[in-house]
């Protein structure tokens, strides 16, 4: 039932007035010095590498890992974990390859290295979709699913989650990347406390239906044996799930393109390291990658647990929606409406803490982006400092509300994460393949970066949609792999185009990135780490193949 007792509405509260406090107390006591837009945007320099680490973390965790992912648990299996087990793995690469470019070059915004590296004119269309992305994708998909969580286990309306949601990340990311990365460590911690409640309550309630009792360990092995079919990490083509974790793209393929273009070439997460210099930047990404691994305990696993319950006669009822259609997304509020009083504030506190960390981030690398690249370029090349920081704050208010007007129209969806990924792949490669091709082979072109960033969605579209246009005379590659063959088409062109239209040398050498082998020399204690995490990861493949 959506009903919170006292307890939830104390625990609740208590959570609301702490982040709040803190994210005032960040604010006024740096108050004096957030008097330039980087310092604003970027908290340069003031950031440690465990509030880097947490706010990255903060950030990419929302709504759609614990109501999409949860529901992707229960509709796919542990497979579904690829998404953030890759990711810790990626998240070494770009601490290694691609974030020492960035620092190097004095890199503050995604557009403004392509401006450097090829010119205005890719730069601003670059924005321009990105800006799109976040507000018509990222943040409509974050306030819808945070909305219909919060409704689904508390007695508020849709409409009323979705302003409070909204305004709660207004609040937070008004105070600029400061307050945003020092609430974050915050935010994370309830979060990851609040995931692990609701996990353990999954587990020993499947435990309790099958008369063991509260024993956890022995609901793991329930799973295994009533759902051994959700236990595999790599698909093959006679699975029915195939078409959305194609076999090994999620190691090699498309996985791989997604999450590089994600964790390198994304302003709204590489933001948080670039204020930083190379060693803080690097620590805080990797415990970034630790905290990745942890992801999936409190996301999926309670997801497949619901699984084995339904499958065994539970909820039922509660796993439908009104025309009786099975709802994958229902399984993680299913499981948060179980939880006794105060365990249900803090479930809620900690699902609202991802909401607000993650709309909060967002809206921050919207303003920057806005107030950086489009605004000081085009419409007031001699802003002040204050006049940039006022402009990203009223960005953020209606980048806010347009995100909140859109949010009620995705209620058809089935899985949301599924379709956040697929949709976001539609830039992906493109953008992935103008930041390599920018950084490591010199003979780029700007033209050639035109290229790529004007042919990344035709050439996704034509990949999906051909084959219903040729009614099947075109295969239907899964999404995963549509990302890889256009990746590789437009490295191709990208490639092309730059031989066979060379630049004036001159131009060329205005656009140049600095890039030598020093950069990426790494620390005793990185390699330590990276080595662990890549162990662990290893094992997990092994184990769960």
């Amino acid at each position: 039932m959506n009903v919170l007792q006292s307890a939830d509405y104390i625990v609740f509260l208590i959570y609301f007035i702490l982040v709040t406090a803190y994210g005032m107390y960040i604010y006024r006591s740096k108050k004096n010095a957030v008097t330039s837009s980087n310092e604003y945007f970027l908290a340069e320099g003031s950031l440690t590498w465990w509030a880097i680490g947490a706010s990255l973390i903060a950030s990419n965790i929302s709504a759609e890992h614990f109501i999409g992912m949860s529901g992707s648990g229960f509709a796919l299996g542990l497979a579904i974990a690829s998404y953030e087990w890759m990711s810790a793995a990626t998240l070494i690469l770009v601490a290694m390859f691609i974030l020492p470019v960035y620092l190097k070059n004095k890199i503050f915004t995604m557009p403004q290295f392509l401006a450097k590296r090829y010119n205005g004119t890719v730069s601003t269309i670059m924005a321009i979709i990105w800006l799109l992305i976040y507000v018509f994708v990222n943040l409509t998909s974050i306030i819808y699913l945070g909305a219909l969580a919060i409704s689904s286990i508390a007695p508020i309306s849709f409409e009323f989650c979705i302003v409070g949601l909204s305004l709660f990340a207004v609040i937070v990311t008004l105070g600029g990347m400061k307050v945003i990365g020092y609430t974050d460590i915050f935010q994370v911690v309830v979060l990851i406390l609040g995931g692990l409640v609701t996990t353990y309550l999954s587990l020993t309630l499947l435990s309790e239906q099958f008369g063991f009792g509260k024993d956890i360990l022995k609901a793991l092995s329930i799973i295994k044996d009533e759902a051994p079919d959700h236990l595999h990490m790599i698909f093959d083509k006679s699975s029915p799930h195939y078409a959305e974790l194609p076999g090994l793209s999620v190691i090699v393929g498309g996985m791989l393109i997604n999450n590089l273009a994600y964790w390198g070439c994304n302003q709204y997460i590489v933001q948080r390291a670039l204020g930083a210099d190379l060693k803080t930047a690097r620590k805080g990404i990797l415990f970034a990658a630790f905290l990745k691994l942890l992801v999936p305990i409190i996301a999926v696993l309670p997801g497949i647990a619901m699984y084995v319950m339904h499958q065994n006669g539970m909820f039922q009822r509660e796993m439908v929606d009104a025309a009786g259609v099975l709802k994958p997304d229902h399984a993680y509020p299913t499981l948060m409406n179980l939880l006794p009083a105060g365990l249900k504030g803090v479930a809620l506190a900690a699902l609202t803490a991802a909401i607000v960390a993650s709309l909060a981030g967002k809206a921050n690398s919207i303003s920057t982006i806005f107030s950086l690249d489009i605004y000081k370029k085009y419409f007031n090349r001699d802003a002040s400092e204050r006049k940039l920081v006022l402009t990203g704050r009223w960005c953020v208010v209606v980048c806010m509300i347009i995100a909140a007007l859109v949010a009620p129209q995705l209620k058809t969806l089935d899985q949301a994460y599924q379709f956040i990924q697929e949709y976001v792949g539609f830039f992906s490669p493109g953008v992935l393949a103008i930041f390599l091709l920018g950084m490591f082979w010199k003979k780029t072109t700007a033209s050639a970066g035109l290229a790529g960033a004007m042919l990344t969605v035709p050439i996704a579209a034509v990949l999906k949609f051909l084959p219903m246009w040729t009614n099947g005379a075109f295969p239907d590659y899964p999404f995963l792999d549509r990302m890889t063959i256009a990746f590789f088409i437009i490295v191709f062109i990208m490639i092309a185009v730059s031989l066979l239209k060379s630049e004036p040398k001159e131009q060329h050498e205005n656009h140049t990135i600095e890039v030598d082998t020093s950069m990426f020399k790494v620390s005793s204690e990185f390699v330590v780490g990276s080595f662990i995490i890549c162990s662990i990861l290893v094992a997990l493949y092994t184990v769960f193949w």
